[in-house]
This record gives structure tokens, C-alpha cells and sequence, in this order.
């Protein structure tokens, strides 16, 4: 049908947006009043680096940006093109620019897979004007990209499309004669293009892949021009979907923040849910194992120290068995979590002793906790008055400090009245409180 011949395009690159006008979703960049939007339309365009999951419209909105300012457009792949296609973009560029013809527009998808270098390589270029730099990427600039190139840039954010706006590309792809499947004269219930536009998870293109595929298993009625589309075809069709993940793309920040914070919230339902979620998206479960990892000792810590050595274990377990064997070891884990008692104290604790070393320095070891390891060194008082801790009733020795001596009244851990810390605060309670019996009692000597 449609899909013979050399020059075949796939719905989906045939339905490519051309205009603003035809551009559905973004509207909280692309309204009237928006920045992004005006700077297109007055034809003022800047450098610019359009983040979101797939199918959200970054290529195409790249597109319609230089043919609306009318500039020359230029592309590179991060996945496909290197150092001397980029070279030979960059030089097409300074020739459009020299002759006073256009300026240009390069266009790089993926720009997170370049290396620092090649990210660098771009900056003179778009600073001398060469180039109006329009990159895209499904993962956190923040963490991807270099500061250098962010901040010759603004950032966009391009959301996941609604199932309304889903439902719109839908129509316009079923009355558009010239591109879409107008002449087809295919017919869905409204019912249908739910359907659809909810399997393709705010994706654009694979709606239109839905779409076309469904297309060509469409049945004409007897004695009608009118194809229509069986509800068992589009369960066929569907069953090869997935749910959106990206592998490190938007949505797997959000994903795995929303596991993090369901452990720490004890709720092991929903740390359940965004495990299987995560998993069934293709996430590298030996990642998820990682942040379990994370999650004992940042959230639950000393409170139920098993937390930690099960999230190990899963671990473990996971790289012994693989899936789907391990993935049952990473749930128990995740479910004995969210179910173990919280605490960050030590996770506070630590970043309190950090902010004490940057704020004070290289302080100096108290002589009397200093290895005594020469005889010149006993006779410059190292470890002088040492006290040994065994040597101690109960263990302790009650009034000595081991801290410098600036520090000596300093206090970083603070355990929660929550599990095993509870027993762990009365313990440094009562040594707190034989401390200062020892202090007063050398204080009255004094």
C-alpha cells in the first residue's frame, strides 16, 4: 500500500509537525507570552537545549524553530557522528555565515553521549555566532552536560503529552489526505482513540506507530468504502508496548525518587509498585540494588543495621541468579525497608562532622591519643594519659575526650528514639551523663 517504493516515510516522520500551528502539546513553553514562544515567532531564536522523554517533539520543534526564523539547519547525532562530522557541520556553518546567506541552526540529538571534548568543541562556535545551538536529551542536563555548555544555553523541559493531545495527533493523522491516513477513510470509536493514545504513555511517535501499524490490518465492510479497525487487533498491537522508562531519561529520575521516598515513607505497597515498574521499563536492576544500598544507610541506618546487610544480600543475590530469580531477592529487600524502623541520624551525623573538618581545618591529634611509637616521641608527651578503655569500669573511660580540643564539646550524632537507636541513646545518655560527673569531679579538684 502507502509502504511501497524508495521514498516511503513512515507515518510518523510524515505527520512531523511543520508549523507552531500544527505543533500539539508544550504549551506551557509554546503559548503565546512564553519566552520560547516569542522568541520563534519574532524570529529571534537563541542556543537552547530541549530535555524530555522521547516522542515529546524536540527534533521537530528544532525543525519549525529554524524554518519559522529562516535559518539554515544543520544535524548531528551524538550516537551516529564524531569529530570529523562535526568538524565538516561546523564548516558548512562558517559558510553560510560568511556569504551572509543564513545563519545556522545545528541541531545535535542525544548530545548527553558526547564526551566533555566534544561538548567543548561546540563552545567558540557558538559564542562567535557560527552556530545557534539547539541540543536534546532525555537525561538531566544537570548531571549530563557540562557546566560550560549550560551556561551558553537555556534549558526546556518538554513534558510527556496528555492523553487529549494523544488523542488530537490521532485525528489529525485519520483526516490528513495529504500525509496522514485521510484517504484510508479509517474509522475508530472514540473508545478506540482512548485506548490507543493511553498505551503510548505521552509518546507522539509511537502513537503514530500504533496507528500506522493498525492501519494496514484494517478491514472494509462489506459493500462499504469505510475501514474500520477490530478491538482484537488493537490488543495485538498493543501487547508489544512497554511503559515508559528511558533509562536515565526524566522519567527515570522521577521513578527512582518516587522508590526512595516510598521506602522512607514505610510504605512498602508503593515501593513495591515503582520497583516493578522500574524493572518491567528495563531499568538495570543491579542500579536499583545500588540504591537500595543508599537507602539503609542514609534512611534507616543504625536504627535496624540488617537493613544495610539485606540490601547487600540482595545485591548478591541478583548477581548470582540474574532475573527473574533475583528480582524476587531486590522486592524482599525493598519490602523489609520500608517496613524497618527510619532514621537519618547518621547520615546527619556525618554531614555535621564534614561541615566541622571544612570549617576548622587541619586540627591537631591531642598528644595524649598520639601513638607513642619512639622514644623521642614519649618524651614530647605522645600518648601521656592515655587511658584505656578496657582497663575502665563498663569499659569506658568516663571524662576523656577524643576530639581536638577546640571540638572537645562538639556533638554530631544524635540517634532517634527508632529501633535499635532507642537502646543506643540511653547507652550514650548514661556514658553523656558519667562524663560530666568525671569533668565536675576534676573541676572541684582543680
Amino acid at each position: 500500500m502507502h509502504r511501497a517504493g524508495p521514498a516511503y516515510q513512515p507515518l510518523a516522520a510524515r505527520m512531523r509537525p511543520r508549523s507552531l500551528h500544527e505543533f500539539i502539546g508544550q504549551e506551557h513553553l509554546l503559548s503565546p507570552g512564553k519566552s520560547l514562544y516569542e522568541s520563534i515567532e519574532n524570529q529571534n531564536p537563541h542556543s537552547m537545549i530541549l530535555w524530555g522523554p522521547p516522542g515529546t517533539g524536540k527534533t521537530t520543534l528544532a525543525k519549525i524553530i529554524a524554518a519559522t526564523c529562516k535559518y539554515h539547519f544543520e544535524s548531528l547525532s551524538a550516537v551516529l557522528d564524531g569529530v570529523k562530522e562535526i568538524r565538516a557541520t561546523i564548516e558548512r556553518a562558517r559558510l553560510h555565515q560568511s556569504s551572509g546567506s543564513q545563519q545556522t541552526i545545528l541541531f545535535v540529538d542525544e548530545v548527553h553521549r558526547f564526551n566533555k571534548a566534544q561538548q567543548d568543541a561546540f563552545l567558540p562556535h557558538i559564542e562567535n555566532g557560527t552556530i545557534h545551538f539547539i541540543g536534546a536529551t532525555t537525561e538531566n542536563p544537570s548531571f549530563e552536560l557540562n557546566n560550560a555548555l549550560l551556561s551558553r544555553t537555556r534549558v526546556y523541559l518538554l513534558k510527556s503529552l496528555t492523553e487529549d493531545g494523544l488523542e488530537k495527533i490521532i485525528e489529525q493523522a485519520l483526516g490528513d489526505t495529504e500525509r496522514g491516513l485521510g484517504k484510508l477513510q479509517l474509522q475508530l470509536s472514540t473508545r478506540q482513540k482512548q485506548i490507543i493514545a493511553r498505551a503510548a504513555d505521552g509518546d507522539a511517535r509511537r502513537v503514530l506507530n500504533y496507528l500506522e501499524v493498525l492501519s494496514d490490518m484494517a478491514e472494509s465492510a462489506v459493500g462499504a468504502s469505510i475501514k474500520t479497525i477490530d478491538d482484537e487487533h488493537i490488543n495485538q498491537v498493543l501487547q508489544e508496548g512497554f511503559r515508559r522508562f528511558d533509562k536515565g531519561g526524566d522519567s527515570f529520575y522521577e521513578q527512582i525518587s518516587a522508590l526512595h521516598k516510598s521506602v522512607r515513607g514505610s510504605s512498602p505497597d508503593a515501593a513495591l509498585y515503582w520497583l516493578a515498574r522500574m524493572l518491567d521499563g528495563g531499568c538495570d536492576p543491579v542500579y536499583i540494588a545500588r540504591r537500595l544500598v543508599r537507602m539503609a544507610t542514609e534512611d534507616i541506618g543504625v536504627a535496624d543495621p540488617r537493613a544495610l546487610q539485606l540490601a547487600l544480600n540482595g545485591w548478591d543475590t541478583y548477581t548470582r541468579l540474574g532475573s527473574p530469580e533475583g528480582d524476587l531477592a531486590l522486592a524482599e529487600a525493598t519490602v523489609y525497608m520500608a517496613c524497618a524502623p527510619k532514621s537519618n541520624a547518621v547520615y546527619e551525623a556525618f554531614a555535621s562532622a564534614q561541615q566541622a573538618v571544612r570549617q576548622h581545618g587541619s586540627l591537631e591529634v591531642p598528644l595524649h591519643l598520639r601513638n607513642a611509637s619512639t622514644t623521642f616521641t614519649k618524651q614530647l608527651g605522645y600518648g601521656k594519659e592515655y587511658r584505656y578503655a578496657h582497663d575502665e569500669k563498663n569499659a569506658f573511660a568516663a571524662g576523656e575526650n577524643y576530639l581536638p580540643e577546640v571540638l572537645r564539646n562538639e556533638r554530631f550524632y544524635f540517634p532517634r528514639e527508632s529501633g535499635l537507636e532507642l537502646r543506643i541513646k540511653e547507652k550514650l545518655e548514661q556514658f553523656m551523663e558519667l562524663n560530666k560527673m568525671a569533668r565536675n569531679k576534676r573541676y572541684q579538684q582543680d
